[in-house]
């Protein structure tokens, strides 16, 4: 919050306002630019409530859901994909007094339920429909300006020197003041000169609205909060840049000054309906009492009614944690006694079908799960280029930067080449241009990429040597060896294949604004490429292994590490630097043959029968036909994250809905490793499966609509959907509905850990992000005994499981 002090005057915010504006500002999650695009979950900042609290504000404010329609859970019903045992055990763990019928029968019944309006809401029932409403140019003009803002526009902003830096609240009281268009667009005559009366202070903005508004400081933690939602895209664009700042010690918190934007807005055309419409200010004040008078009792009025959904909700996540637990402890535990091959691959929910795939070639293939960016805090910095990249999940902040020692010139001009048209083509402005000034150069190259599809389209290099520096100095063999100790301590591998393949993964789409959403969230929206390639240059370093094998750390000398990437879209594995066997060779191209015709089954179902051939050469097209707004399915249907031995669910088709990460807590003797997993991994597939869940169960709010209309915003902030609106966050509809379908169904994590009790117990009494994930309902968590039982931790204690025993 900005702490500055206000201008010299008797009014001023007391510290329970002051507290109250500051817990507001902070329940905005952030999102990250195009270029690092992950997924977050929306409502990180408030997991210390319930998530049934939560979904209640949400809808009284914003009209927003958490939950799905009715339909939805009817159909479920009669597909039997719910049963009345769901429903009843449901019932019993949410403590909810319903009989079948009750619950059967609130899946017919909508009662009109009354939302939170702000200002511009109530004056817009009564306006006259012919004129601009007030809501919508609220929003289209703060939207525009932040844009402008962000992106340093001179013009807009009434600079001429762009270099000049002035907050936000400045910045936008200086353009609003000169925009004599607002008027004209809203009709009314004399709304500029509001403006121009507006205190120069945000502070004294926030207290002059909330006097004149007669805000208690019952009410004024949901209308701010309901007033940041109304903006809630550019909130989390401001909300990402406070969270780096936190990460770079660079406080830059912004959030308060566009509270204030927003608030300044209704303070306007309070006073403005005041002097210029007597009938209407009356009108207005009478409404505006009863949203105060009533907020409370519209928060519980929408609990209640949202409690049998939330009934529903959880026989849907029972039936699938049932049949999934069926196939875990009734699954064959089978461990590799020799080994011809391993392959350690991300956690994520891709990876398990080819992980499946790879496992199934021969019974010597061993594969591993590990967190996408493979333990390396690190940042990646091209040859002869000034930007750094982070290459690490969002939560954490890089310590170490690498770069290329030798990279040829030839390839370092492709990679400027292609930075360069790229940056061209997606600039608002020059998308036309560009297209006009290259003609059929450009036409050519579109065709070419769709119809002569190269096999893959992720740009690699070969055989560089990397530097690793930290605080400008280069590490020493010391330093190598102990990154490379602890990322192998990580990993726990008991023994050493002669050949060990070290799996990043990345997307190749073209044409795509998101197309770092379907890259590994655990590099930073990333390809994983860099991660493989520097660790495994440090772990196949002969100093680096001699200073291991001091630290008791062997590695056999006639093992090595080979860096390699999983192309999600067409399901290639690319191999970096190391030649391999033709064995392994057969073994890859055979997994990703079946891979790909398991996943066909999702992407096009009419290839199903075809050829390898056509199978593989439709996967091609997809991935370079820059038309297409469903190149893969990224991580929909995203489910459950399993932490246990892969002996353990090696022979479960897990239908590429799990998180796997691979663990023995027999070989974690502090129980370190356990709790690393706990409140990083675990935090990561949260954020991805809440974000995944609210952009099917609210598109419009919650979600970036229509991937077609996409527009970016500076370049990588965000996207419009159009030209205007708020700015959009969360996934297009065109990464979760096929058409005809949901492809994901949103269900909350079941985490499934294989660790003792007190293990799990106590991590989860020590942290107190993943008691409020677990208390609050925003995931489940389980423990998998050695000997297959299945118990649920909620609030301090184990419950054992429905079933868990049988089969």
């Amino acid at each position: 919050m900005n702490t500055a002090t206000s201008c010299n005057t008797e009014q001023a915010l007391n510290n329970t306002e002051k507290a109250i504006l500051a817990k507001v500002c902070d329940y905005i999650a952030p999102s990250w630019p195009l270029d690092q695009m992950i997924a977050v979950n929306p409502f990180w900042h408030m997991r210390d409530m319930p998530i049934e609290q939560v979904s209640a504000r949400i809808s009284v404010l914003t009209n927003a859901k958490l939950q799905m329609p009715k339909a939805y859970y009817q159909a479920k019903y009669q597909q039997q994909a719910i049963t009345d045992e769901n429903l009843r055990d449901a019932t019993h763990i949410l403590g909810v007094v319903l009989t079948l019928e009750q619950l059967k029968e609130s899946l017919k019944i909508d009662l009109p339920l009354m939302h939170w309006h702000n200002i511009s809401d109530l004056l817009d029932t009564q306006r006259d429909p012919h004129k601009m409403a007030w809501h919508d140019e609220i929003i289209h003009q703060i939207s525009q300006f932040c844009a402008a803002h962000y992106q340093q526009l001179g013009p807009m902003l009434h600079r001429n020197d762009i270099s000049q830096v002035s907050d936000l609240y400045h910045h936008w009281l200086t353009v609003i003041k000169a925009d004599k268009g607002v008027s004209i667009i809203m009709d009314e005559k004399h709304l500029n000169s509001y403006f121009a009366q507006l205190p120069d202070s945000a502070d004294q903005l926030i207290v002059e609205t909330i006097n004149t508004l007669g805000i208690d400081e019952d009410c004024l933690e949901y209308y701010a909060h309901a007033l940041l939602l109304d903006i809630n895209g550019w909130a989390s664009w401001l909300a990402y840049l406070r969270w780096q700042g936190d990460l770079y010690q660079q406080p830059h918190d912004e959030m308060y000054q566009l509270l204030a934007i927003r608030m300044a807005w209704d303070l306007v055309i309070w006073r403005y309906l005041k002097d210029h419409d007597k009938p209407s200010y009356a009108l207005l004040s009478s409404q505006w009492q009863q949203e105060k008078a009533q907020i409370s009792e519209r928060l519980n009025n929408h609990k209640i009614a949202q409690r049998p959904i939330w009934v529903w909700a959880k026989a849907a996540e029972l039936n699938y944690q049932q049949t999934l637990q069926q196939k875990l402890i009734n699954a064959d535990k089978k461990t590799v006694t020799k080994t011809q091959l391993q392959a350690i691959f991300c956690i994520d929910v891709r990876s398990e079908v080819m992980r499946r795939a790879l496992e199934s070639q021969s019974q010597t293939i061993e594969t591993f799960g590990f967190a996408g960016f493979f333990g390396l805090p690190i940042e990646y910095q091209a040859h002869s280029s000034a930007l750094k990249r982070p290459q690490l999940p969002g939560l954490l902040k890089p310590i170490i930067q690498v770069s290329e020692q030798h990279t040829n010139n030839k390839t370092l001009s492709k990679r400027k080449l292609t930075a360069a048209w790229q940056s061209w083509s997606k600039a608002a402005p020059a998308a036309f241009s560009m297209v006009e000034s290259a003609g059929w150069l450009y036409a050519f190259k579109l065709l070419k990429n769709t119809f002569l599809a190269s096999r893959d389209g992720i740009q690699s290099s070969h055989n560089e040597q990397w530097q690793l520096n930290k605080n400008d100095q280069q590490l020493n063999v010391q330093d190598k060896a102990e990154l490379a100790y602890t990322v192998l301590n990580a990993m726990a591998i008991e023994h050493y294949a002669e050949t060990i393949l070290l799996v990043g993964h990345g997307s190749h789409t073209t044409n795509n604004l998101h197309a770092a959403g379907l890259d590994c969230g655990a590099c930073g929206g990333q390809t994983g490429e860099v991660n493989v390639r520097v660790l495994a240059s440090l772990l196949n370093d002969q100093q680096v292994r001699q200073a291991l094998k001091k630290r008791g750390a062997t590695v056999p000398t006639n093992c090595q590490f080979v860096a390699a990437l999983h192309n999600t879209t067409t399901d290639h594995i690319t191999i970096f630097d190391e030649p391999l066997n033709d064995t392994t060779k057969q073994w890859l191209s055979a997994a990703t043959q079946q891979a790909q015709r398991e996943r066909i089954q999702h992407i096009e179902p009419s290839l199903a029968l075809k050829s390898h051939q056509e199978i593989n050469k439709a996967y091609q097209q997809r991935a370079n036909d820059w038309s297409q707004v469903r190149p893969e399915w990224g991580l929909a249907n995203n489910a459950a994250f399993i932490v246990a031995p892969r002996s353990w669910t090696r022979e479960v088709d897990l239908q590429g809905r799990s998180f796997l990460h691979d663990y023995q807590w027999q070989h974690d003797t502090d129980f370190s490793l356990l709790e690393l997993i706990m409140t990083a991994p675990m935090i990561v597939t949260n954020w991805i499966n809440t974000q995944y869940n609210i952009s099917v169960t609210d598109n419009f709010k919650y979600g970036s609509g229509n991937k077609v209309l996409h527009n970016a915003v500076g370049g990588n902030i965000g996207i419009f959907e159009g030209n205007g609106g708020d700015l959009r966050i969360g996934l297009a509809m065109q990464s979760l509905h096929n058409g005809e379908k949901w492809m994901h169904e949103p269900l909350r994590l079941s985490v499934y850990i294989a660790a003792p009790q007190q293990a799990i117990a106590s991590i989860y009494e020590k942290h107190s992000m993943i008691k409020n994930l677990v208390d609050n309902d925003w995931l489940s968590l389980f423990r998998w005994g050695d000997n297959n039982e299945i118990e649920r931790f909620f609030k301090g204690r184990w419950h054992n499981c429905i079933h868990a025993n049988e089969g």
